[in-house]
């Protein structure tokens, strides 16, 4: 699946951009495809500028350093696949409806922007806070919507900040096998997608994981 162009970035819906903001958008979309193709050591303000398509006084108009851009885009990227997710389960009527719809939605996303992983995962080195941040800010809200269907009834005992994280692995690293590293990928390259398959698979698991099991009876 392809990215969008550095010189290409989204409007948000309903939102007409200044130019300086299309400016700023147009920068951070390439930061994000230099940071995911060579890493942040390789990566400069001069090739993240030259992807841009402008000078580099330009892009010190809106950031600083090499790493308040890449901070930057962690928290683009987190916020873009937070609004995917939501959006998808958010017309959901059952949690597991919502469970699938949003893992639907984050794979796709994965798929279209292997900057999420490439990224946030040199962040651990890079910039800890902002991975940090990056991993808080999905458990959250996913922590609440558990909590409020465990409430319904419809998610049973365990602690919903725990089945938050439990089930946030359970994305990063299953799209990280199937997406980054499918049988189809060359090492860098275009990614794959979750076989459906694998993706009832993992819902199966998912679903036994937080289904409500009856007084005095063991859960499948």
């Amino acid at each position: 699946m392809s990215r969008p162009s550095a010189t290409e970035p989204a409007e948000p819906t309903g939102k007409r951009l200044t130019k300086g903001e299309r400016t700023r958008a147009r920068i951070l979309v390439a930061a994000e495809q230099v940071f995911a193709d060579l890493g942040f050591h390789d990566a400069s303000i001069v090739k993240i500028t030259e992807a841009a398509g402008v000078g580099q006084g330009t892009f010190y108009l809106y950031f600083t350093s090499k790493i308040e851009v890449f901070d930057e885009v962690v928290e683009d990227l987190n916020r873009r696949v937070r609004h995917a997710m939501i959006e998808a389960s958010s017309q959901a009527e059952t949690r597991i409806e919502a469970e699938r719809a949003g893992f639907r939605a984050f794979f796709r996303f994965t798929a279209e922007h292997p900057a999420l992983y490439r990224i946030v995962r040199q962040a651990e080195f890079v910039s800890p806070g902002a991975l940090r941040l990056h991993y808080t800010r999905i458990v959250e809200g996913y922590r609440d919507g558990l909590a409020t269907a465990q409430a319904a009834g419809e998610v049973g005992d365990i602690d919903p900040e725990v089945a938050a994280w439990a089930l946030m692995g359970i994305g990063e690293i299953v799209g990280m096998r199937w997406v980054l590293w499918g049988p189809d990928v060359a090492p860098g390259g275009p990614t794959s997608a979750v076989p459906p398959e694998v993706f009832e698979q993992a819902m199966t698991f998912i679903e036994r994981a937080l289904a409500p099991g009856r007084a005095g009876e063991e859960r499948p």
